[in-house]
């Protein structure tokens, strides 16, 4: 993509536009309209909402903004803006219905085509290598991987399909794999879609560590609950303590007890927690806990770039952990091709040039970081993007998960979120110091 100009960086972005709305229209076309603007938790909007949004930022940016074109639908904008109306008050709004919601995504979709089409690709920052194209891209895809967490948030029958993940590829792996101590460049300051956050590159160093091959297991965090993991106050924070027993957490979300055994709840299937795969829907204070007990930590998010990117035979950092090339099925889980973390161990092709495997798709994994501007950082487009974020609140998510497009998923992506949250397809993988002899 980096490589791309003219008409083949125009179908390029009009093709990523054009997946993105294939799986909005999935999303949304699997329930009937009373589903639709339903609110199925108060942590999300109705389905409805998200649709309406993601034509709305559309509308906003490629038409009006890049096109120079009139507005379609001003009266809406203040509907709209995420950070005038908390999720939870949504559904009172005078929103736009099913039917209404669609005919306008579609409208502005031929606009923002046609603006795609006509207007040239540089001369703005904007403009240059379609980068608000991409933006918008990436933005429906995130709202995407929101409404697939609506799904699962949804009472009711499966309506959702897809293939099973893929089992174990790979042959035995090491629990562990070492990282060496020196500088490496994190970040990026050519990547044509990065986004404000990800910005500029820069060098960091970091001390040797080991990170775990594999992100942690459903059958090891079940070693951690059926231990008293929960129980334990020596293994949670302070504020992890208090989270967990004021909401009286006892397992990850959407796991429940019977028979002896722990099932899992999975966008409407009820089925046994296979042991092999991920765990997932864990919060950031399960995840720092489970680490505790296993003698470990949450690594940071340097040392989680650095183990994803670095290539020891060059000293360079590459774009995937696999090389430079484009995401493929073979090398990550992603895009929604299935519905749940593939067991670990199925995907040696995409494993880092370190030998650390799954750092891609699956599961978002988080680290001890909090979420903060790279040195040099400068907002843009806007700063709602990501610069009002910053600070303690948020705690660093990386790597993506079995929900997040391809288009939507770097080696230098940054996601963040509150340590509470169980709803995401958050996973973990742990670290820990390594010996240093005299």
């Amino acid at each position: 993509m980096r490589e791309l100009g003219g008409d083949r960086l125009r179908a390029h972005a009009a093709e990523a536009l054009t997946r993105a709305r294939r799986r909005s229209t999935a999303l949304t076309d699997a329930v009937d309209d009373e589903d639709l603007v339903r609110q199925h938790s108060k942590l999300m909007s109705p389905l409805v909402w998200d649709l309406a949004h993601i034509g709305s930022q559309e509308e906003l940016w490629l038409v009006r903004d890049v096109g120079g074109r009139e507005p379609l639908r001003p009266d809406i904008d203040d509907l709209y803006d995420a950070f005038r109306h908390p999720r939870a008050d949504r559904p009172s709004l005078p929103l736009l219905g099913p039917s209404e919601a669609r005919a306008y995504v579609a409208q502005v979709r031929d606009k923002a085509l046609d603006v795609l089409a006509r207007e040239p690709m540089e001369g703005r920052r904007l403009t240059e290598a379609a980068f608000a194209f991409g933006m918008i891209t990436q933005h429906e895809q995130q709202h995407d991987e929101t409404m697939l967490a609506t799904h699962q948030l949804r009472q009711g029958e499966a309506v959702l399909h897809a293939p099973p993940a893929p089992s174990r590829r790979a042959g035995a792996l090491p629990a562990e794999v070492f990282v060496p101590a020196g500088p490496f460049v994190m970040g990026t300051s050519v990547e044509p879609w990065a986004l404000d956050n990800e910005r500029p590159a820069h060098e960091v160093h970091v001390d040797a560590f080991h990170l775990d091959t594999t992100p942690v297991t459903n059958g090891a965090y079940l070693e951690f609950l059926e231990s008293g993991g929960y129980d334990e106050r020596r293994w949670w924070s302070e504020a992890g303590w208090e989270y967990r027993t004021a909401h009286d957490i006892t397992a990850p979300r959407f796991w429940y007890r019977e028979s002896g055994g722990w099932w899992r709840i999975r966008f409407g299937v009820r089925e046994p927690v296979p042991a092999d795969e991920p765990v997932v829907h864990v919060s950031f204070y399960e995840a720092q806990a489970y680490a505790a007990w296993a003698g470990k930590r949450l690594p940071t998010e340097a040392e989680w770039e650095k183990a994803a990117r670095f290539d020891p035979a060059t000293g360079q950092s590459r774009r995937y952990p696999w090389g430079n090339e484009e995401p493929t099925a073979e090398h990550a889980n992603l895009g929604q091709r299935h519905l749940g973390p593939a067991a670990v161990g199925a995907y040696p092709a995409g494993a880092s040039a370190l030998g650390v495997h799954q750092l891609i798709g699956d599961v978002w994994e988080w680290t001890s970081t909090d979420f903060h501007g790279y040195p040099g950082f400068a907002a843009f487009p806007y700063r709602e993007y990501s610069e009002v974020f910053f600070g303690p609140e948020y705690k660093v998510l990386r790597g993506g998960s079995f929900g997040t497009d391809p288009s939507a998923i770097r080696g230098t992506f940054r996601n963040w979120d509150y340590p509470i949250r169980r709803q995401i397809f958050s996973g973990f993988r742990c670290a820990r110091d390594a010996q240093v002899r005299g």
